[in-house]
């Protein structure tokens, strides 16, 4: 039995601000349905009326997926608390864990949170946006002996996981460059994000992502960075962040072989955009390339009175499994889900954290990406020169 203390109850954790349920809220609720002893799991915002509409939804999901769960919401309807999370985590019972799903500027301080009430935690990428914060985590951590991971789903895509196996099989040779190209919606910015847009940038939102594949993929480590962008839309719409941004990256294997990545970032897609995310990458080598559209996997819904849809069936779906019973699956469940296993053994005495370190996007690992885009931003800020990582 693990209680659960989900922190953040916006679109990522119940599908605030759309139709859908969000990808931490369904995870925990495909975990727990074959859970014979299930724990408490607790999902704490810092506003009641957000707090009860998460509560619909999970309401809502329950009876539609017939799966039961022991899940409360605070703050209560109506009350407006911001460090509400606070007294959560320290009265949870142990064994227990955390999840973040904060805001990127309050991933050091709620996490350190958790981390010194003796929780191991979850975080949604990226760690921090600075080196000088994640590394004061990582270093918590170990002193706590806690299992701390970032939530870079990515890695758990059958699509990607391919990608990971034909680099280090070698069949794509020496590699040359890697190019990638990840935008979403004007509504994230505008809407969904829009009171602490200007706190983040594009690439350190999204394009994080695709730092922690190629690590993940390549197990090279990036050497210098240089990054330009753009303001343009978004800043006559009040928000002070760039619309676009275009990374590169030098990466150097374990034999010192180099090779570029070119991340193509921007959150100003139309509206009409036939889904959230639209991302692509290539991998080229000198034996060959491996491509990969990771928007188009080969579904494509045209309705009455609706946008043309390309619904990723790989992510985070609800599934018929037969006329009473509905399961979600995907890459986005399987990361949470593989977290909270994780916990379980390490409890059970099954696996420790140091295996969990070759194979996890553990805080050290994720300390990488963090350093990534922390040097894309001194390249923004520094008339676009290559700064050493």
């Amino acid at each position: 039995m693990i209680n659960i203390v989900v922190i953040g109850t916006g679109m990522f954790s119940t599908g605030r601000g759309t139709d859908k349920y969000g990808t931490v809220l369904p995870a925990i609720a495909e975990w727990m349905r074959y859970k014979e002893d299930q724990g408490k799991v607790v999902f704490v915002g810092t506003n009641g009326t957000h707090s009860n509409e998460a509560k619909l939804k999970a309401d809502k999901l329950s009876k539609d997926n017939n799966v039961d769960f022991n899940v409360s919401f605070l703050p209560k309807n109506g009350v407006k608390d911001h460090e509400a999370y606070l007294s959560v985590i320290k009265e949870l019972p142990k064994p227990a864990c955390a999840i973040v799903v904060v805001p990127d500027h309050l991933h050091y301080e709620v996490t350190y949170n958790c981390l010194m009430q003796g929780l191991p935690v979850l975080v949604v990428k990226p760690l921090t946006p600075t080196v000088n914060e994640g590394m004061k985590l990582v270093k918590l951590a170990k002193e706590k002996s806690l299992y701390a991971a970032v939530e870079f789903h990515k890695r758990w895509d059958k699509a990607n996981l391919m990608i990971r196996d034909r680099i280090r099989k070698g069949d794509l040779g020496e590699l040359l460059y890697c190019w990638v190209e990840y935008s979403q919606r004007k509504s994230i910015p505008t809407e969904i994000f829009k009171d602490w847009a200007d706190k983040t940038s594009i690439l350190q939102y999204l394009g994080i992502h695709y730092v922690d594949l190629i690590l993940f993929c390549t197990e090279a480590i990036p050497v210098r960075v240089m990054a330009i962008g753009q303001k343009k839309w978004l800043s006559k719409k009040g928000i002070d962040t760039f619309d676009s941004i275009q990374c590169s990256i030098e990466w150097q294997t374990k034999n010192s072989s180099k090779f570029t990545q070119t991340i193509l970032t921007n959150w100003v897609d139309p509206e009409s955009s036939t889904a959230m995310s639209d991302q692509k990458i290539k991998i080229v080598g000198t034996n060959g390339r491996f491509e990969s559209d990771q928007k188009d996997r080969g579904i494509k819904i045209n309705l009455d009175n609706a946008n043309l849809e390309q619904p990723n069936p790989d992510y985070c779906m609800e599934y018929s499994v037969d006329k009473n019973i509905k399961e979600w699956r995907g890459y986005g469940i399987d990361s949470i889900t593989s977290f909270l296993s994780d916990i379980e053994d390490i409890n059970n005495n099954i696996v420790d954290i140091e295996t969990l370190e070759l194979s996890r996007p553990t805080f050290s690992k994720s300390l990488i990406s963090t350093s990534v885009i922390e040097a894309a931003h001194k390249s923004l800020s520094s008339n676009n020169e290559w700064v050493n990582v």
